[in-house]
């Protein structure tokens, strides 16, 4: 109901720290999002192998008249998505004692 300023999403953004960062799994990135500030980024050339491919790349936060903000998210489909997201789930399942 209340619109946060830009300040505050950008700052919770850096600090996002999900369950595969604090359990250290081998797969997941150390940092998960990466806000830049460029007006120019994230690209897909420069951006796409962040964190070995893990990372998500995030940027160009406006405001918007209809959704109060709109913003540029950038992830690699196939080390973050299919392969690599299969492959932290199953990481984490292990981590979590699901195999046992």
């Amino acid at each position: 109901e209340k619109k946060p300023p830009k300040e505050t999403i950008i700052e919770e953004w850096r600090t996002y720290s999900g369950l595969p960062q604090k359990l250290s799994l081998p797969s997941a990135p150390e940092q998960f999002i990466t806000y830049f500030e460029e007006n120019d980024r994230p690209q897909v050339k420069l951006d796409r192998n962040l964190e070995n491919g893990m990372a998500v790349s995030m940027g160009r936060l406006r405001e918007d008249s209809q959704y109060d903000y709109k913003f540029v998210c950038l992830s690699h489909n196939t080390l973050r998505g299919a392969a690599g997201g299969a492959v932290l789930m199953a990481e984490l399942l292990a981590a979590k004692g699901y195999f046992d």
